[in-house]
């Protein structure tokens, strides 16, 4: 019998990230609120790049990584393209 495996992305970085040690909500506020906390952690981690580099490949849609917003990663993406 041949069971199929999903290859995971190494996510061990995410131990390292500032936003697992201060809790998810600054990362993901109500639609419309503030990001400006969130992105105020990010910009002191340091593994900032690993988290932009993840959400980018991902295709995140939600949420502050990397130290940005989902807005101001779709006009990254554009820009990448």
């Amino acid at each position: 019998m041949h069971i199929e495996t999903i290859a995971t992305p190494d996510l061990a970085w995410q131990e390292e990230a500032l936003c697992a040690q201060t809790g998810g909500d600054f990362f993901f506020p109500e639609p419309g609120s503030s990001v400006r906390d969130a992105k105020r952690i990010c910009a002191l981690c340091p593994i900032r790049s690993a988290c932009l580099e993840y959400a980018l490949s991902n295709d995140e849609r939600f949420g502050v990584w990397g130290g940005l917003s989902e807005k101001e990663r779709l006009a990254l993406r554009r820009t990448m393209h």
